[in-house]
């Protein structure tokens, strides 16, 4: 039985390739973003009936659930929801303003959190359906200059993981891709917000975050339509991952950030268990 895809930010990258993926499985995909132009373009080469667009903002509560509503009204129902929809904020933490990091978390994370809110009920009517999250690698580890960023993906698979719970027993699953660094637009000069410096000299002998990060802005090892092929086989499973780690490098970075997660606690083992109060 084919599936229906709802995706968000399908105007490029993994969002494009998840898509196209999905649409060479036989399924149908409703492909939001901010731009519909730019979204199509990126999908002219699958386009057909089992495509359909949608304009949408994740930042706007009633968009989505207008979007969502829409989706079930054109295909019937949403078997896999994709939120990718996402920008990043590089630059020291103290350097960045409140405003930038409500932005950041308006994004990356509500937008998240209004998608789950719009398609669970749907999914929970159906008593099937699986929500994956594109998180990063940033929010396994914890990277420099990415504190805002990486708290928003952090958040989002803890999200997850308890949602997860909550809704197992109507059939509904959860994924978190965990992505290393692939060839998106994320750090597109368009996309990327670099936060300048503020004049804190402790960090004036640090290069910036644009010269840190500049540079590998499309020259990632990561392909953006290898994995959305990956993440349509993971939607394939009876029992797909809560977790699904992407890229050489993601795997590289991850495995011993869990390492040394794990030494910790067993190292302070005694001092843990030190905490418990006698009833």
């Amino acid at each position: 039985m084919s599936k229906v895809w709802f995706i968000t930010g399908v105007s490029s990258g993994i969002g494009a390739g998840v898509a196209r993926a999905a649409l060479k499985a036989g399924d149908k995909v409703v492909a939001t973003s901010r731009n519909l132009d730019k979204a199509r373009d990126a999908l002219r080469d699958v386009a057909g009936d089992n495509l359909a667009f949608i304009k949408l903002d994740v930042t706007s509560e009633a968009q989505v659930n207008a979007a969502a509503e829409d989706a079930v009204a054109r295909f019937g129902r949403i078997d896999v929801a994709v939120n990718n929809a996402g920008y990043c904020l590089l630059g020291n933490f103290e350097e960045q303003s409140l405003p930038q990091i409500e932005a950041q978390f308006a994004t990356n994370f509500y937008g998240v959190v209004h998608v789950v809110r719009a398609v669970l009920p749907v999914m929970r009517k159906q008593r099937s359906g699986h929500i994956i999250n594109i998180g990063a690698a940033a929010g396994v580890i914890g990277l420099k200059h990415c504190g805002a960023y990486s708290a928003t993906k952090f958040a989002i698979e803890g999200l997850a993981f308890s949602v997860g719970i909550e809704v197992e027993p109507f059939g509904v699953k959860f994924t978190t891709v965990e992505p290393g660094a692939f060839r998106t637009d994320l750090l597109d000069s368009q996309n990327v917000r670099y936060v300048p410096r503020s004049g804190i000299e402790d960090y004036a002998g640090d290069a910036t975050s644009e010269a840190t990060w500049s540079s590998f802005h499309g020259v990632q090892p990561g392909d953006p339509d290898k994995l959305g092929a990956a993440v349509v086989t993971v939607a394939a499973m009876e029992n797909p991952p809560k977790i699904f780690v992407a890229g050489t490098d993601a795997i590289a970075m991850i495995a011993p950030g869990i390492e040394s997660r794990l030494s910790d606690m067993r190292t302070h083992d005694e001092l843990s268990r030190s905490t418990d109060g006698s009833l």
